[in-house]
């Protein structure tokens, strides 16, 4: 945990949210300023900065990451018409927090490209 870290605040449970899944690898919440109806964020309990600090032996943490924003999308019934996951890299490509994480979307149509 890095204790300046926004997420791993979150996953300490020292900062509130709107908790959406919890295991032991992932935690999954509603994002606090939604660009879609549906609109969560899954991140991995332990700290890993961004995509480019990911490795071979990350395979599992990212499957699981995967799997539940799968199941978050049935559970919020978006399977079915769709959704986005996203996860940015780096200030220019709109990563705000230096914490991993996935954006769950859906609800609405998405244009292609993005951004």
């Amino acid at each position: 945990m890095s204790d300046s870290c926004l997420f791993c605040r979150i996953v300490a449970g020292e900062i509130p949210s709107t908790k959406v899944h919890e295991d032991d690898l992932v935690l999954a919440i509603r994002d606090i300023a939604p660009q879609a109806p549906t609109h969560v964020l899954l991140m991995p309990r332990r700290h890993v900065s961004s995509l480019a600090d990911l490795t071979d032996a990350d395979g599992a943490l990212l499957g699981r990451l995967f799997a539940v924003s799968a199941d978050v999308a049935r559970a919020e019934g978006i399977e079915t018409d769709g959704y986005r996951v996203v996860s940015n890299h780096g200030r220019a490509a709109g990563q705000s927090v230096e914490h991993l994480h996935l954006h769950l979307l859906g609800g609405r149509a998405f244009a292609w490209p993005p951004g």
